[in-house]
C-alpha cells in the first residue's frame, strides 16, 4: 500500500509566505510594468486593490489575499516576469559580464578586434578601433567615459545580432 506524505505544516506555511512575498513584489510594481506580466482578472483587481490602501492592516490582509489566490496558480511565470522586469535573468547577466570582459581585453589588446571581426563580421572595425582610441584617452585624461560606455553599447549591438 503506497501512502502520500503530506507536506508538514511548517513546509505549507512556507510556500504561502513565498507566496504572499511574491505578490508583495506584483504590488510595488507600477502600472505599466503591472500589465506587462499576464495574471488572471482577480489577482490583478486584487492587486490594483492593494497598491491604493495606505493602512498598514489593510494592506496586510489584501496581500494574505493575493496570496491565497496565487495558490492556485503556477507562480514561475510570475517569477520569470518578475525577473525580467527587473532584469536579474541569468542568461542576460551572464551575456553582460562577457561583454564587460571582452571590452576590457579590447581596451588592453588591439589584437582582440581580429576575434571581433571572426565572430561578427559585419562590425565596423575602424568606428571600434576609434572608441577603443577616445576611451583609453578619456581614462588617461580622467575624463569622464564616454567612449568607454559608446564601447560598450556597440559591443552588445553587435552581440544582438
Amino acid at each position: 500500500m503506497d501512502t502520500l506524505e503530506k507536506p508538514s505544516k511548517s513546509a505549507i506555511k512556507r510556500a504561502m509566505t513565498e507566496l504572499q512575498d511574491l505578490g508583495e513584489q506584483l504590488v510595488a510594481l507600477s502600472a505599466e510594468q503591472l500589465k506587462k506580466i499576464e495574471l488572471p482578472e482577480d489577482l490583478r483587481d486584487a492587486v490594483r486593490d492593494a497598491q491604493r490602501f495606505t493602512q498598514h492592516e489593510a494592506r496586510r490582509r489584501q496581500l494574505q489575499y493575493i496570496g491565497r489566490l496565487m495558490r492556485n496558480l503556477d507562480a514561475e511565470p510570475i517569477r520569470a516576469a518578475l525577473d525580467d522586469i527587473r532584469g536579474v535573468s541569468a542568461v542576460a547577466n551572464a551575456r553582460q559580464h562577457a561583454l564587460e570582459r571582452l571590452r576590457a581585453r579590447f581596451l588592453a589588446d588591439e589584437k582582440v578586434i581580429g576575434e571581433i571581426a571572426a565572430t561578427h563580421p559585419d562590425a565596423d572595425l575602424q568606428k571600434l578601433r576609434q572608441l577603443r582610441r577616445n576611451a583609453l584617452k578619456e581614462q588617461e585624461l580622467g575624463k569622464p567615459p564616454r567612449a568607454f560606455r559608446e564601447l560598450f553599447r556597440v559591443l552588445r549591438e553587435l552581440d544582438g545580432q
